[in-house]
């Protein structure tokens, strides 16, 4: 019976230079739902609390998703899953682009690459199996450049995925890019390639094809999907600003993280928005991943002035406020430029501009001073000392070496109370989200087993934005009247349905944009697509059930590692201060 999914995995062992396939036994999907769930299992069964994030046999999976390579609207995600460097757990990471969609063209539902490379490699894989190659040409390049000599060797139609100069280095926070501008980019994944000496994995795009099961009731499902999304009421926004487009809102509602989280209210917020690099001739052009319909993806570039040339994909919202208000910078040029270094150096953007405004504040609070940042001055606002930062911090180069150990490390060497505005918790810094003021939100980055942030469980909903988020919520609770981000009530329920539909999006290879932030996709859609996709036939609560064993399999992941439940908190300041901007009152939602 043809089907999208086989359960066939590409293991590959960099120390020996060899390499098998296997194919799983259908419980790998019935139980784990294939993908990231099955991925999460494989990290079960193939490492323990004894091995190291750096160890040669931590291992590293790549799952494509059960969907990737069909037409199901906004489908062709892949998710990266190891052992995190950061904060020592489980760690799943899910990017776009279009490496997964030649991974599954291959034939591979996973890739699975354990022990070390005596010197640098990189991996070619095509129909006659693997090639181990030689990265020394490649070892110290930028992603940029990396993708370049790649692309310039094995020709134009390949998808990569590659490690800069910060997973070369063991940074905290190294990303994995794929191709150029998409990225798996917390937890430090990019580290983990780095100290296995695996610059890169190439991947013809090939003519591959994904048969479905039953190819006429899937279609049918298709076009409900693909309806449903385009019906969302913020489907246009989303394809003219990306996620940047409510910053200036987030503002107005005091809840935009500002000032390393001690401030909500950004005076410049309105020049750091999707729109005002529309507006201003910043933006080139809108990208979508592989069979996405919203184009969502930013590619940006400076045409004139101090950065002429510079280019880049995104900036996303995370990044905006993470090299914008919270560090106190309005200028647009000087975040799509620091978006473009780091992009370029494989960093997470997130943590290299939350450790960067943790360095501000201890230098404003006057725990370091010239003399430590190797004469840098680090007030907010200093656009300059933020572009050092970020050359300095990939090569490990002065104070840059004390950053890349991200937040909690950094801290660990200042000393002080440089611990108490980390604003991390398990070693992952926190998400660009006002949790103390979105309770729904602050409970799901509490239990998060990356860590706090947005990427696990997103409970956009609970804002009540538009119509389709509060029928999600009266759904959930029976009432939409739940769909207040600073009530306690229901919280528990609506995080539990996030984070089920979440790991199901993730599994079948979707943008979590489909279920958790424009709803055309629910469990009973999910259901479908995977019946008719795979021929396993699953109903909502049998694909509901899939998502709370996922869940309960990462939790249980880090449980086995020594986490107990006085571990499940958010960062010290959201627990222990009161914003300034929201004290005294609600984030009403105009």
């Amino acid at each position: 019976m043809p089907g999208t999914y086989a359960g066939r995995v590409l293991y590959i062992d960099l120390s020996t230079n060899s390499f098998r396939e296997e194919i799983l036994s259908e419980e790998s999907i019935t139980k784990y739902g294939a993908g990231r769930g099955m991925a999460a299992k494989l990290l079960w069964d193939m490492t323990g609390p004894q091995t190291k994030p750096f160890d040669a046999d931590n291992t590293l999976i790549i799952s494509t998703g059960v969907l990737t390579g069909t037409h199901a609207p906004m489908s062709g995600r892949a998710t990266l899953t190891s052992k995190s460097p950061a904060t020592g757990r489980y760690f799943k990471s899910n990017f776009g682009g279009r490496f997964g969609l030649a991974l599954k063209f291959l034939g591979y539902d996973y890739l699975v690459i354990t022990g070390k490379a005596q010197n640098p490699v990189y991996l070619y894989l095509d129909e006659d199996g693997v090639e181990f190659l030689s990265a020394s040409n490649l070892w110290g390049k930028t992603v940029r450049e990396t993708n370049a000599l790649l692309e310039k060797k094995h020709g134009e139609d390949i998808e990569t995925i590659c490690i800069g100069p910060a997973g070369e280095n063991g940074v905290k926070f190294a990303a994995v890019m794929a191709s150029y501008y998409n990225a798996a980019a917390r937890g430090g994944i990019g580290a983990v390639m780095g100290s296995k000496n695996l610059k890169a994995v190439a991947v013809p795009i090939g003519k591959g094809r994904v048969s479905v099961s039953d190819p006429d009731n899937f279609q049918i499902v298709v076009e409900k999907a693909r309806e449903a999304l385009y019906r969302d009421t913020g489907a246009c926004d989303l394809n003219m600003y990306g996620t940047g487009a409510t910053t200036d809102w987030l503002s107005e509602m005091s809840i935009l993280p500002s000032y390393n989280f001690r401030r909500g209210k950004f005076d410049g917020a309105d020049k750091i928005t999707g729109k005002y690099l529309k507006d201003n001739g910043y933006l080139k052009r809108e990208v979508g991943c592989a069979a996405c319909i919203y184009a969502c993806h930013r590619l940006t570039g400076i045409d004139s002035g101090e950065f002429k040339g510079s280019h880049s994909g995104g900036p996303e919202y995370e990044t905006l406020a993470s090299f914008g208000s919270g560090c106190g910078i309005s200028d647009i040029e000087v975040i799509l430029k620091a978006n473009e270094i780091a992009n370029d150096m494989g960093m997470d953007t997130i943590s290299a501009g939350a450790v960067i405004q943790w360095a501000m504040e201890c230098y404003e609070k006057g725990l370091i001073n010239k003399k430590d940042t190797g004469g840098l001055d680090l007030s907010w606002g200093n656009k300059e000392a933020l572009l050092k930062l970020l050359e300095d911090i990939p090569y490990k180069r002065g104070f840059g070496a004390v950053l890349a150990e991200g937040t909690k490390g950094a801290s660990q060497i200042v000393g002080g109370d440089s611990w108490k505005w980390t604003n991390q918790a398990r070693g992952l810094e926190h998400s660009r989200v006002e949790t103390r003021g979105a309770f729904g939100y602050a409970l799901a980055f509490a239990l998060n087993p990356r860590g706090p942030d947005h990427l696990h469980t997103e409970v956009l909903a609970e804002f009540g934005l538009k119509e389709e988020a509060r029928q999600v919520i009266k759904k959930i609770t029976g009432s939409e009247e739940y769909a207040k981000p600073y009530l306690l009530e229901k919280r528990a329920e609506i995080v539990k349905w996030h984070e089920e539909i979440y790991a199901l999006t993730d599994t079948a290879g979707l943008c979590a944009f489909t279920s958790t932030a424009s709803y055309g996709v629910d469990e009973q859609v999910l259901a479908d697509l995977y019946s008719y996709a795979t021929g396993y036939k699953f109903t909502a609560s049998d694909i509901l059930e899939v998502g709370k064993r996922i869940i309960t399999l990462e939790r249980c992941y880090n449980i086995r590692e020594g986490h107990t439940r006085t571990e499940d908190i958010l960062p010290w300041r959201i627990m222990s201060e009161v914003q300034q901007d929201l004290v005294g009152k609600q984030p009403e939602v105009p």
